[in-house]
């Protein structure tokens, strides 16, 4: 592995680790439970919150253990483009820049793809 796609793989799994734990399942940034509950409704999106944020610590297990990476980097970017996809419709008012995430998201997914299908397409060479 080479520094800078290990350090990018780091930097990704801290990402996933940060939502679902820190804002998430240990509700530190409640407005991801109000995006929740806006979108799948109020009476279970506590649960709903926490099941997500833990679906997200096992992406970030997953990254962490380099296992099927490509297939890892297809389901980063679908999840992360679907979720956007959702909020910039659904619910632009709660998100931390409005539809300007949709940037950040993007960006996101370019370091993703740019970390498994060219970074790591190196290493194999």
């Amino acid at each position: 592995m080479t520094r800078i796609h290990k350090i990018l793989t780091y930097c990704i799994a801290t990402v996933w680790i940060t939502n679902g734990l820190f804002c998430k399942v240990l509700n530190l940034v409640p407005r991801h439970e109000q995006i929740v509950a806006r979108v799948l409704g109020d009476d279970y999106s506590r649960l709903f919150t926490i099941l997500i944020g833990l679906s997200e610590i096992i992406m970030a297990v997953w990254i962490l253990s380099a296992f099927k990476t490509k297939l890892n980097a297809i389901a980063q970017i679908i999840v992360v483009s679907t979720m956007n996809i959702l909020e910039f419709i659904l619910v632009p008012d709660l998100l931390l820049w409005g539809r300007l995430n949709t940037l950040f998201a993007f960006i996101f997914i370019i370091v993703v793809y740019y970390n498994e299908f060219y970074l790591n397409k190196k290493q194999l060479k």
